[in-house]
């Protein structure tokens, strides 16, 4: 059974909040422990005291998002690559106008993964054979870009132009990129924050909502990019390149890769500008090393 709400809203704390409690009393949920974790491409709730995670998307352009980390969810976990499972609930929901699915909790042990687990775990699911009921997309590394860019109500006029026009520059860039690596299941959001370390000392993979077949050096990228803006010492890279096996620096395509997830990093916080106003001056900071390339990329995490 699921619910819709007609009335189209914009994607805030207060709105996720709404959808998070509307999702609960659907499916007999109490949501009075109910934390939120994250709020950006989706809202991430944790309800304690259920021991059950809720992830909030956006809208219901992303429902096959959806679906399909449902269905990647159960594959990985019957594969024996650790990684969060969905519950048992019928899942997707449709909550006012949102797909909603449904996690079990793991239980965080408070210490971050590495580098070097992060690279084990891309290697092996690199290297997993994919079954043929799984109807997996092919990678699009611009995903929802020019959605955002379209959509944002709090940036100027001059900068949605200049975001669409570096849209359209990259496209044309990264069509032109030979690969050196062959093709497999990529993460698509391969940081280390996309990996918790359980209280037993399992590492767990999350976040199955750009899952994808491409190119690894996609999913290799991510942390290489996050090297070359301080969040992290050379020799923590250093060590992730030498377990995975491939140094995507050394990698011609490499400059074009960053140049895309910059614009990728800079559009997904634009997305809530009007939440924060330390979020409001990174995106500014984000747009400004955009407009020059040679700046230096002082960029904070969020």
């Amino acid at each position: 059974m699921t619910s819709s709400h007609t009335t189209t809203v914009p994607f805030s704390s207060q709105e996720a909040l709404a959808t998070l409690h509307a999702a609960c009393l659907e499916v007999g949920l109490n949501a009075d422990s109910a934390r939120l974790i994250r709020l950006g491409e989706n809202a991430l709730f944790a309800l304690q005291n259920e021991r059950i995670v809720l992830r909030i998307a956006r809208n219901l352009d992303v429902l096959d998002d959806a679906r399909k980390e449902v269905a990647v969810s159960r594959w990985l976990n019957k594969s024996g690559l650790p990684a969060a499972k969905v519950t048992g609930h019928t899942q997707p929901l449709i909550v006012r106008d949102k797909p909603v699915t449904l996690w079990h909790l793991i239980p965080d042990s408070g210490t971050p993964a590495t580098l070097v687990e992060l690279a084990k775990v891309l290697r092996a699911l690199h290297h997993l054979p994919i079954p043929a009921h799984l109807n997996i997309p092919t990678l699009d590394i611009f995903g929802r870009v020019a959605e955002r860019i379209i959509k944002a109500n709090a940036i100027s006029e001059d900068d949605r132009q200049f975001l669409m026009a570096r849209y359209e520059e990259l496209k044309t860039e990264y069509a032109t990129l030979e690969f050196p690596l062959a093709p497999c299941t990529v993460h698509g959001d391969a940081h280390s924050d996309n990996l918790m370390r359980s209280t037993d000392g399992t590492i767990y993979l999350l976040d199955f909502e750009r899952f994808a077949l491409g190119s690894p050096e996609t999913d290799l990228a991510v942390t290489a990019i996050e090297h070359t803006l301080g969040w992290g010492t050379r020799a923590q890279y250093d060590k992730f390149a030498e377990y995975y096996g491939f140094d995507v620096l050394a990698w011609d395509g490499f400059t074009i890769l960053r140049a895309v997830n910059e614009l990728k990093m800079t559009t997904w916080l634009m997305q809530n500008v009007a939440e924060d106003q330390a979020i409001a001056e990174e995106f500014r900071n984000r747009m400004s090393c955009l407009r020059d390339p040679d700046k230096p990329r002082r960029w904070r995490p969020f």
